[in-house]
């Protein structure tokens, strides 16, 4: 009692004005330490992602340029295969024109390989004497060289030459990948390498022999990972995980030393690729540490299977070192601990003189600081103060600002990815997942904003008998148009999609009253009622319109599409043509002249 009795000295003004500032001053720092922190740990899960989407969109791509270019030496091997030259030079029909044949498709022969930089041996293999090669064009270092006489061997014995007989004709053959040990291939020799190889026929349909191409697979591969961007790692194996590339060259194609280098010792969680697997994965993306190495974010992507004969197929693979995905949010913890070190410093500092006059400011901070993870508006900052207060402010604002622009490009990065999924294939316009991602960033808006927006949606009254009766065509000509038809009718700022079939839905951000939604979907309806020109007849479609507003319909998007659905299925049943409401008593004709307004339940 007697503590709480005595004069209030100043020494007690002293120790509460130093207890207060301590306390401000510990939760200033926290405040600052935890938005660093929490921004920091963002900003790496949100690269890691990105890169992620990245690498498997590459990857993808490169899958899909391997096809290509294995498609095109297919297609060049098929034309040397179907040329005339060939099936004549091996049937001997004309011993005279016997040496010109033959000259002429070498001539061919190397102006394919001037061409492709890639091929670094064709040949030209007679069914009959065991194989024997009858022309052989190699590359070595020098250039071009056509092998004659004596040095020409017999090949009938490989797979690539008795495989390929067995297949009809326009077939072609792919081996599997294998270092070249064949005597005498030059420039192949000891090299990975593909026989890619096509049958000769004559036109009785009797195989006469085989063209085979020896492509070179790492200059296959240089050229199609010649775009790509420095710092990826590049892997390819065979189906059952053994390298065949490998940044490491010493573990590429092991198990023809007689050694195991497989694509599960490196990335265990690729074993549910392997050809052994049950339920075998198309594609998987994963983070693993190889062996002595650092830690690398890697997608891998199996080669789809088409018209081409594969012994075997490939698993293709890019990896990125997480150091350098990472780099950009090792930038910004630096720039964090740099502001969090400043703002500590002067929080303390402040607090002993102004420990009172820092109160109300320093909860404006905190409350900003903490809420800004969340996204959630807080206290605006003093920024406009010429005081120390306004410098941390300040600091607080540049930290947030640098964050933002952080999740900015990833953003930016991760769009430039959505957008090739964003779009209908068939009208154009945006499909139902790009619609649910914008209506969420638009009720998200809204909230913060305290503004309304509307949902409309449409369902086609006539175009299930059109699509029954005049077919398909009809019903997509129809859909394009009327499709093409809502996008100019709407503002720039709305948003029209195709969810399936013959349903739309439209985003109308802005005033949500009844006027406004009436107003366009009126518009809406008169665009669509007009008939659609198709083969020499007139079209009528027609539609039904549910609407629904937000907040009031609905919370969330599922809520608010599923109270506009319901309103266009009550607005259908009162029949074609209409405009409903969610929660409505009534609905709205579309005829000329009719009330354009749309009566709500009270």
């Amino acid at each position: 009692m007697a503590f709480w009795s005595r004069p209030r000295g100043a020494s007690m003004k002293t120790g509460i004005a130093w207890r207060l500032g301590l306390a401000l001053a510990a939760v200033g720092v926290l405040a600052a330490g935890l938005t660093g922190y929490y921004g920091y740990s963002a900003s790496r899960e949100m690269l890691v992602d990105g890169a992620e989407e990245r690498l498997l969109t590459a990857t993808r791509v490169l899958v899909r340029q391997l096809a290509v270019g294995l498609n095109g030496t297919a297609r060049d091997v098929r034309l040397l295969a179907e040329h005339p030259q060939a099936a004549r030079l091996l049937a001997r029909v004309d011993p005279q024109l016997q040496e010109r044949s033959e000259t002429n498709v070498a001539l061919l022969f190397e102006r394919m390989l001037d061409t492709h930089p890639e091929y670094f041996q064709m040949r030209l293999i007679d069914v009959t004497d065991h194989g024997l090669e009858r022309i052989r064009i190699d590359r070595d270092e020098n250039g071009l060289v056509r092998v004659r006489g004596d040095d020409l061997q017999e090949k009938g014995h490989y797979p690539y030459v008795f495989e390929t007989l067995r297949l009809p004709p326009g077939t072609v053959y792919v081996s599997a990948p294998a270092i070249n040990h064949e005597v005498g291939a030059h420039a192949g020799l000891g090299k990975p390498a593909l026989q890619v190889a096509a049958p000769v026929h004559d036109p009785d349909g009797r195989a006469r022999g085989v063209v085979v191409i020896n492509v070179d697979l790492n200059g296959l591969f240089a050229q199609l990972a010649g775009d790509l961007p420095a710092g990826l790692q590049l892997y390819l194996t065979n189906s059952a995980g053994d390298f065949l590339i490998h940044p490491d060259p010493s573990q590429a194609f092991a198990f023809d030393r007689g050694q195991v280098a497989r694509l599960t010792d490196t990335f265990p969680a690729a074993a549910a690729m392997i050809r052994d697997s049950q339920d075998r994965r198309q594609e998987l993306v994963t983070t693993a540490t190889p062996a002595g190495g650092a830690p690398v974010v890697a997608a891998f992507v199996r080669q789809p299977m088409s018209e081409l004969r594969h012994e075997d197929e490939f698993i293709l693979g890019l990896a990125q070192p997480l150091a350098v995905v990472l780099k950009d949010s090792d930038d910004l913890g630096r720039v964090s601990v740099r502001i969090v070190v400043a703002f500590s410093a002067l929080a303390v500092l402040l607090a002993a003189l102004l420990a009172r006059a820092l109160t109300r400011p320093l909860h404006q901070m905190v409350d900003a600081v903490r809420r800004f993870p969340e996204g959630r508006p807080g206290a605006r900052l003093p920024s406009d103060r010429s005081d120390e207060i306004g410098l941390l402010a300040r600091s607080i604002g540049d930290m947030q600002d640098q964050i933002r622009a952080q999740f900015a490009k990833l953003e930016q990065k991760q769009g430039e990815l959505d957008r090739l999924a964003s779009h209908d294939s068939l009208t154009g316009l945006h499909n139902r997942r790009f619609f649910l991602d914008r209506l969420e960033h638009a009720m998200a808006h809204a909230r913060r904003s305290g503004t309304e927006l509307a949902l409309l949606y449409i369902d086609l009254d006539n175009f299930k008998t059109i699509n029954d009766e005049l077919g398909h065509a009809a019903g997509d000509h129809v859909l394009r148009t009327l499709a093409q038809r809502l996008k100019h009718v709407v503002r720039e700022a709305d948003t029209v999609a195709r969810i399936g079939g013959d349903e739309f839905i439209v985003l109308i951000e802005g005033p949500a009253d009844e006027d406004a939604i009436a107003a366009v979907a009126h518009k809406v309806l008169e665009v669509l009622s007009q008939p659609v020109p198709h083969a020499e007849r007139d079209l009528a479609c027609g539609a039904s319109i549910g609407a629904s507003r937000f907040p009031r319909d609905g919370a969330t998007d599922i809520e608010l599409i599923a109270a506009a659905d319901q309103a266009m299925y009550r607005a259908k049943s009162e029949g074609r043509m209409r405009i409903c409401l969610a929660d409505s008593t009534r609905s709205a004709p579309a005829e000329p002249g009719a009330d354009r307004g749309i009566e709500e339940r009270r």
